[in-house]
């Protein structure tokens, strides 16, 4: 296969001054892409920026003899993510890429967890992907082309213990990339979530001695493939963990019907209605909520 290249895309990538964003970014400049680094260079619990981590990366894009701008803006705020898609068509006239990889957490069990941190979590990870979306979606339709990854999380699919604000924002971000999707497929605009897990800040308090190679390095490559213009996949999640890449989706029990139901006939019945001998899938695209409704008629109908 040839070189799969991004020249003439401008892609735009919150987060990348370090860790996942970083290898993103680097990854793309170094297959043509013009990249513009958003990182207000914030702590892992976001507090104290830095305009140093953005700034560095785009020396070392330059240095490759690539192109790239620095944005230090916040996404957690509607004018922060405005002001990075202004810039990146004030400096490069369009946005083909959109990765929103920005980040941080506050973690605390639900016994003690205050609403501030809890809200400053959702403020970055999920409102920052709507931040940044917003006003870049109607360009890339207007064009007829897009690409968006947003960073979802395995901990937004099976959670964890003491991550409810990270645990919610992920989730969440499931459900907006599966409507940008939608709403973009007829303009040429695709979305997927991406569930990728590396060593970078994030990952900081917890014992990796016996992890195998976690580098960002090796979750790049899925992300590229899924901005470039040669890639039709839209609408799905996609796990990239550890060297290993795979495909994570939606599934349901066939399920048990009767025309009415008791408490005690729930109870009676509740072990053939979540037995997973026979699931069924219904896919995002291209209307996976109108497939689920029909199923379920249809079983009320009799017909499967």
């Amino acid at each position: 296969m040839d070189e799969l290249r991004f020249d003439g895309r401008v892609a735009v990538i919150s987060g990348s001054g370090r860790g996942l964003g970083r290898s993103y970014a680097l990854l793309l400049a170094s297959r043509g892409a013009k990249v513009v680094i958003n990182d207000p260079g914030v702590t892992r619990n976001g507090t104290d920026p830095d305009h140093g981590p953005a700034l560095a990366v785009v020396e070392e894009i330059r240095a490759a003899g690539g192109e790239a701008v620095a944005n230090f803006d916040s996404v957690a705020h509607a004018a922060g993510g405005k002001a990075l898609i202004d810039q990146a068509m004030d400096a490069f006239g369009r946005i083909d890429i959109l990765i929103h990889n920005a980040g941080f957490n506050r973690p605390g069990p639900m016994t003690s967890l205050s609403l501030e941190d809890f809200e400053a979590t959702l403020s970055v990870h999920l409102m920052g992907a709507f931040h940044t979306a917003r006003p870049a979606f109607p360009l890339m339709c207007e064009q007829g082309y897009g690409r968006i990854v947003l960073t979802s999380s395995i901990a937004g699919a099976y959670s964890e213990r003491g991550l409810a604000g990270y645990a919610v924002s992920k989730a969440g971000l499931m459900g907006l990339s599966n409507v940008l999707a939608l709403e973009g497929a007829a303009s040429g605009v695709q979305c997927n979530a991406i569930l990728p897990s590396a060593e970078t800040r994030l990952s900081e308090g917890r014992d990796t001695s016996m992890f195998p190679d976690m580098r960002a390095e090796l979750v790049a490559p899925m992300v590229a493939w899924l901005c470039h213009e040669s890639c039709t996949v839209s609408g799905e999640m996609l796990v990239a963990l550890a060297g290993r890449i795979a495909r994570a989706f939606v599934t349901e029990t066939r399920g048990v019907f009767q025309p009415e139901w008791t408490v005690e006939q729930v109870a009676e019945r509740w072990d053939e209605a979540c037995d997973t001998n026979n699931l069924v899938t219904f896919p995002v695209m291209p209307q996976g909520f109108m497939d689920h409704l029909g199923f379920s008629f249809d079983m009320a109908r009799g017909k499967v």
